[in-house]
């Protein structure tokens, strides 16, 4: 049964079918200082139909077998290190989704796929860093999930598992980043600076592999995708578009993308797929 908090909130909204899809760079702490980028994300969510739910892919949660976190309101998790205090006292207190953690269950038990469950798992700040420039009330309910894997196909298919989501009002949400090499950013030169040629390259490659809806170059990503392991070192940021494209399930020819620009060198591109 779902809280008294969802179900009041699920009864109040609107019941959209077959919402979009989005990927986005969820930035860090800091985005919330980036006034561009916060007007972004706020116009954004403003535009789309309003969700009973969300659920959530970060980039910041890898475990195996697929993990389903909190269902209650939990404290968020400060997944990283050596910021100001100020972002560590940030709070999210969005509503548990026990109903959607019992959907996502079905439809993965439905194919063989293990689940396990984190009751006690908060949001990360892959989710709530760009959930509260999109729903600064906190008040539509919110489920993360963990990526039990990296590999593209296997994501991709955890996306198409998931995507009858969409017809029950769920919109589903991988956060990550279109470019992710921390080493190669330099704080130094402030968010503006040009982006160095493989950020540029890749992020350019990548938007036109969406926009015309090649997938195949997509989940062989490594191959073919310019300067790939110089833009992913490691795929962690990139693997939630993977869930979003299957989630998608053949809806890429409707992609747009919805922000685009660098952050500190890298690649804050954000997808639409309706």
């Amino acid at each position: 049964m779902g809280s008294d908090t969802e179900e009041k909130t699920m009864a109040t909204a609107e019941t959209p079918e077959n919402l979009p899809v989005l990927y986005f760079g969820h930035g860090a702490p800091p985005l919330a200082d980036d006034e561009l980028w916060t007007s972004q994300f706020a116009a954004w969510s403003a535009e789309l139909p309003r969700p009973k739910a969300i659920l959530v892919i970060s980039a910041h949660w890898e475990s195996a077998p697929l993990t389903i976190g909190a269902t209650t309101t939990v404290p968020l998790v400060y997944d990283f290190w050596g910021f100001p205090e100020r972002y560590y006292q940030v709070t999210y207190p969005a509503p548990g989704a026990p109903q959607l953690a019992a959907s996502v269950r079905a439809l993965l038990s439905g194919s063989g796929t293990p689940v396990a469950e984190a009751p006690a798992r908060g949001l990360d700040h892959g989710a709530y860093v760009p959930l509260k420039e999109m729903y600064p009330e906190a008040d539509v309910p919110v489920l993360q999930i963990s990526m039990p894997t990296l590999d593209p196909e296997e994501l991709f298919a955890l996306g198409r598992r998931l995507a009858p989501l969409r017809d029950e009002g769920v919109l589903i949400m991988g956060s990550g980043f279109l470019t992710h090499n921390l080493s190669c950013v330099d704080m130094s030169r402030g968010p503006d600076y040009a982006p160095p040629s493989w950020s540029a390259e890749f992020d350019d490659w990548a938007a036109q592999a969406v926009h015309t809806g090649d997938v195949d170059a997509l989940l062989d990503w490594q191959a073919k995708g310019p300067a790939a392991t110089i833009a992913h070192p490691r795929s962690e940021h990139l693997a939630p578009l993977f869930v979003a494209l299957g989630a998608s399930s053949g809806t890429t020819e409707t992609a747009r993308s919805v922000i685009d620009g660098f952050w500190y060198g890298l690649s804050k591109r954000a997808f639409q797929f309706d």
